[in-house]
């Protein structure tokens, strides 16, 4: 027969205004009635009490109501008090619990302190014993807690650090980025600057038009007029990015971001030593992300691949046709060689369209397959590696609402495959672009 008690008791008077002291909820637990009762009355003005007949009584309990404390009587009909204390620790592996025993063996205490059981008391008991024990317990029980909420806040506080130093590491990279478009620019202006120079010159030394002359000014105004056209595109497209912020959705070319990955890459000191591969797709789509994201996972993984080995070696980015089937997410598995991630809700269905980022350098061994993906994890000594190009990728992808495979083969290469939604056909270039 199952019983709760809530102590009618007050609790302690307190200041005015100061939160009253919670009382701590104790289960107790045995088949005959006359322990059950004389335990309630020792802990009725103390505690918040449930009572049992039974093992499966005392569960149905710790289910329906938070237990902090549990005394438990060794030998019951039915389920026993050690299956009992194993079954409340499965539930709570904070609750405290107390076995208590007429018949003492070597082999059901070390089954009790095995499943971790608080305290192992003889009956009968006398009253400062048991009192002392719950004391115990209780108090135990609080540090646990206390020990728990400092972990969590522990926790809390490292995923704040890393991800701050996520954000960091996209702006510091966002502004790499920026800086590297406003170098774009400056060459369109300093051509259409040095074509202005020219045609101001030559109609100040000409008192009239000739058919030749007003050809050639024809022909340097139309340059003119393709590179603004070109510094306007290239504003545009990253000013959008820029109000869309991190994360946003939207609709981006493939394409064009390879061509913007590449011209980015051009100048970058390790591509100078190695072979640096573009493939566009033969017709082009458009993937619904964030198009400064993508340029990100792409220039992060591009720049892991050039540097992962001093020999010369090819870094190819390409983009496969769109996926028109469901991918059989059951292919994609973890292991020694291979890594899958995705977001959540990612469930393989196209449109999706695949970019890949593929090295013919040494590949990685399985030690470091496993810890890929973990932030600050870097291979390259300090202060060269921060450890976090590879954390950005997985925040970016799983921002995409994308996945992300990653095959590699010591001394073959490696390859990263990106799935992104997306799969709808990119509008035709305009003229100036």
């Amino acid at each position: 027969m199952l019983s709760v008690f809530p102590s009618d008791a007050p609790s302690e008077a307190a200041p005015s205004g100061a939160s009253r002291p919670v009382r701590r909820t104790l289960l107790i637990v045995d088949d005959e009635d006359g322990p059950r009762q004389s335990l309630r009355f020792v802990f009725k003005d103390e505690y918040n009490l449930l009572l049992a007949s039974s093992g499966a009584e005392a569960m149905h309990l710790a289910r329906q109501h938070p237990v902090d404390v549990a005394v438990v009587d060794i030998r019951m009909r039915g389920m026993s008090g050690i299956e009992l204390l194993a079954g409340l620790k499965k539930l709570d592996e904070t609750i405290e619990v107390i076995i208590l025993t007429a018949y003492e063996t070597i082999e059901t205490a070390r089954q009790a302190l095995r499943l971790e059981a608080c305290d192992y008391l003889n009956k009968p008991f006398d009253l400062a014993t048991v009192r002392a024990a719950v004391s115990r317990a209780v108090q135990k029980k609080s540090l646990s807690e206390h020990v728990l909420s400092c972990a969590r806040q522990l926790h809390d506080l490292q995923d704040q650090v890393e991800n701050q130093r996520l954000r960091e590491e996209i702006i510091k990279n966002r502004g790499e980025i920026y800086g590297s478009v406003l170098h774009d620019i400056n060459g369109p202006l300093t051509v259409i600057s040095g074509f202005i120079s020219m045609i101001n010159l030559q109609l100040g030394s000409l008192k009239s038009l000739d058919p030749r002359s007003t050809l050639e000014f024809r022909q340097r105004l139309q340059a003119v007029n393709r590179y603004v056209g070109s510094c306007v595109s290239i504003t545009q497209r990253y000013l959008s990015f820029l109000r869309q912020g991190p994360g946003t959705v939207d609709a981006v070319s493939v394409n064009q971001t390879l061509q913007d990955v590449g011209e980015l890459l051009h100048s970058h000191p390790n591509a100078n030593n190695n072979q640096l591969i573009i493939l566009p797709m033969s017709a082009d789509q458009q993937v619904r992300a964030n198009g400064t994201d993508v340029i990100q996972i792409l220039l992060n993984l591009a720049v892991n691949g050039l540097q992962c080995t001093p020999a010369a070696h090819t870094v190819e980015i390409s983009a496969a046709a769109p996926c028109d089937l469901p991918l059989d997410l059951t292919l994609f598995t973890e292991g020694p060689q291979d890594r899958f991630l995705r977001h959540e809700d990612f469930d393989g269905h196209p449109p999706l369209v695949a970019l890949q980022v593929r090295d013919t350098g040494p590949g990685m061994p399985p030690d470091v397959v496993a810890k890929l993906f973990r932030t600050y994890f870097t291979t390259k000594p300090a202060p060269q590696g921060t450890g976090l190009g590879l954390s950005i990728v997985k925040r970016l992808v799983l921002l995409s609402r994308g996945a992300l495979g990653l095959h590699t083969e010591p001394g073959v290469g490696t390859i990263f495959t990106i799935y992104l939604p997306g799969g709808l056909p990119a509008p035709a270039a305009t003229a100036g672009e």
